[in-house]
């Protein structure tokens, strides 16, 4: 089924200068410490949706910085205007597919990265989609420092056990792995748009932490 735009989403989302980028973010491989101004660490979110995780994420930690990265407009257009409404300056949203991060990162250049509630790919011939696959964690390896972590949450148990057994044999450590996140009280939560609808449904929140390997 093809994705249902929103009229005159693309223009609006592009007159947020200060924070969106779509042309040319190969330029920034490397560099994201100088777009930034700072040398504080940066954290990445692949597929951020409507934004509620990531922006109260920069609201909550001025000293990190914060790239969102979401391929479809309409909604994307929603995060970035949380993010000025909110007068927000350590974050930037990247307009652009997480299938060509490695042009757009440079080695070691990224501290930490979340996923939150991708496509869970079900079909067997879809396994190479899942963004924890092992073709994307050889990515995600590159572009983490040495003790880079990957924060992943989903509701889907299939995408999760399989995503367990990729991290694992990949030779990621894992940490504070989830299968009930609501009933988790050992660290403080920041939830998605999805995760909130799902909460209410109770939809048990599956998480897991991976440390990139030495």
């Amino acid at each position: 089924m093809r994705r249902r735009r929103k009229k005159g989403a693309d223009i609006k989302l592009l007159s947020y200068t200060d924070y969106v980028i779509r042309d040319n973010i190969e330029n920034l491989k490397g560099k994201w410490s100088e777009k930034f101004q700072n040398d504080n660490p940066i954290h990445v979110e692949f597929g951020t949706g409507r934004g509620k995780f990531i922006t109260t994420l920069a609201q909550k930690n001025p000293d990190t910085n914060y790239i969102a990265m979401e391929i479809k407009e309409e909604v994307l257009l929603k995060a970035v205007e949380k993010a000025a409404e909110n007068n927000l300056k350590n974050i930037v949203f990247l307009w652009a597919d997480v299938s060509n991060i490695l042009e757009y990162f440079g080695e070691g250049e990224i501290s930490r990265i979340y996923i939150n509630f991708c496509d869970p790919w079900p079909k067997k011939r879809w396994a190479k989609r899942r963004l924890l696959h092992r073709s994307f964690l050889e990515k995600y390896a590159k572009i983490l420092e040495e003790k880079g972590e990957i924060h992943f949450k989903t509701d889907n148990v299939g995408l999760f056990e399989f995503s367990l057994n990729e991290v694992a044999d990949c030779d990621w450590k894992l940490k504070n792995i989830s299968l009930d996140l609501a009933n988790n009280e050992d660290f403080e939560n920041v939830t998605t748009e999805y995760e909130d609808k799902f909460m209410s449904q109770n939809i048990k929140i599956h998480r897991l932490e991976a440390i990139k390997p030495l």
